[in-house]
């Protein structure tokens, strides 16, 4: 315990110099926390919200366009497909069950999904408040968006056209809270869910007034005016659950050759995604890595500095009976407070930034990243900075080590 008092007093003997390299292993071990911290919540942002399904089926596009936007909820769908031909899909002895997805409007940013109780069963969600629809426009709220746009059972909205906010409301069609999920952690958190009738019963009506408001002005309106009739009913997407893992083998290859949609695997584009985006968390972790190389050699400066400037201090110990092995401990224990002073500081700091990431671009929407979350590989943040700061200084321990009281005297 002594041997860390004096070390702690000897690192803040040189405030300036301890302060400087604190800073530069913190900023490395931030940038390290940080990496981390990201990493890990978007893996498990992906793995939660594509676990169970295994083919997304909607309309001719972009593959990876299909799952952001209709698993993960962070595009735009390429289309819709047509309500008949997911209802055939189904009957595939391939396909276990088919979750419909029917998008297009929103309130205030948060994505109104027309679907079936399926969908809140897939991922496990209970209900905080009321019940589940059982009639048009009618929803059940998650928490993240309750809580965020201040719903409350019985309160009633209009929906807003498009899936982002400040699109035209359908002030003619309101929504009825009827149910608010609890916190699943799950995509559902930060949807507004109801019945696939309730997007055709919307939008049926926007296309009546229309219609209405083209024969007062004298035209009659074009077929695509009217009420949309059953049998020619679409959806947005089907996410689809095998029987058996064999139909990943035939099931997409079926759908994209002798139907007029597309099956898109989450796995494959997801992995896709993580690789595309690669290239730039390799930039980044290097950058860390030069961060803290360049705080590496600034602790071995200052620490093979603190033995030719404590010369005096070290023949002192020495002569009152400290070993060698007591003074290399000194310099070791005095790297061993920068390494903990840094590693607090820099998992604090890389907390901080993955929080403002979120807060900057609203991720706690989407992704849900910013929240304190301690993975197991953050554990790897505070071993660094105590390998860094002991590596760094083991030469001047040892010089210190291997100098006699003689040659410490006689340097006076």
């Amino acid at each position: 315990m002594k041997t860390l008092s004096f070390a702690w007093r000897y690192l803040w003997s040189r405030p300036l110099g301890a302060a400087l390299n604190v800073l530069l292993l913190s900023l490395g071990l931030a940038s390290i926390t940080f990496l981390l911290l990201v990493g890990y919540q978007v893996s498990r942002a992906f793995d939660r919200d594509l676990a169970g399904i295994d083919v997304v089926v909607g309309a001719k596009g972009s593959p990876m366009q299909l799952i952001l936007s209709g698993v993960l909820h962070l595009d735009v769908p390429p289309g819709n497909v047509p309500l008949k031909a997911v209802q055939a899909l189904a009957q595939n002895p391939l396909v276990a069950s088919v979750i419909p997805i029917s998008l297009g409007d929103n309130l205030q940013g948060f994505r109104i999904v027309g679907t079936s109780h399926t969908y809140i069963s897939h991922y496990g969600a209970t209900l905080a408040q009321g019940r589940l629809w059982d009639a048009p426009l009618q929803v059940v709220v998650g928490a993240t968006a309750a809580k965020t746009l201040g719903l409350a059972m019985g309160n009633t909205f209009a929906g807003a056209h498009g899936l982002g906010a400040g699109g035209h409301a359908h002030g003619d069609s309101l929504y009825t809270v009827v149910g608010i999920l609890a916190p699943s952690g799950s995509v559902l958190d930060r949807l507004i869910l109801t019945d696939t009738a309730s997007v055709w019963t919307v939008h049926a009506d926007h296309a009546v007034h229309a219609a209405h408001d083209d024969h007062d002005k004298g035209d009659d309106g074009d077929a695509e005016d009217q009420p949309v009739a059953d049998d020619a009913r679409e959806i947005t997407l089907a996410l689809i659950s095998y029987k058996t893992p064999l139909a990943a083998m035939s099931f997409p290859r079926y759908v994209n050759s002798q139907t007029e949609m597309q099956a898109a695997a989450p796995a494959v584009e997801i992995s896709r995604l993580l690789n595309m985006l690669g290239l730039g968390t390799e930039v980044l972790r290097a950058f860390a890595g030069v961060l803290l190389l360049t705080a590496a050699l600034s602790v071995f400066i200052a620490l093979w500095s603190a033995v030719r400037e404590r010369r005096g201090d070290l023949a002192l110990l020495r002569m009152l009976g400290a070993p060698p092995s007591k003074v290399a401990a000194l310099l070791l224990c005095e790297a061993l407070w920068l390494g903990l002073l840094s590693a607090v500081a820099g998992l604090a700091l890389g907390q901080a930034f993955a929080a403002m990431l979120a807060w900057a671009l609203q991720l706690d929407h989407s992704l849900l990243i910013g929240g304190m979350v301690w993975p197991a590989a953050l554990w790897l943040v505070p071993a660094m900075a105590v390998v860094v700061s002991l590596g760094a200084a083991l030469l001047p321990a040892w010089g210190a080590y291997r100098v006699s009281v003689l040659e410490l005297l006689q340097s006076r």
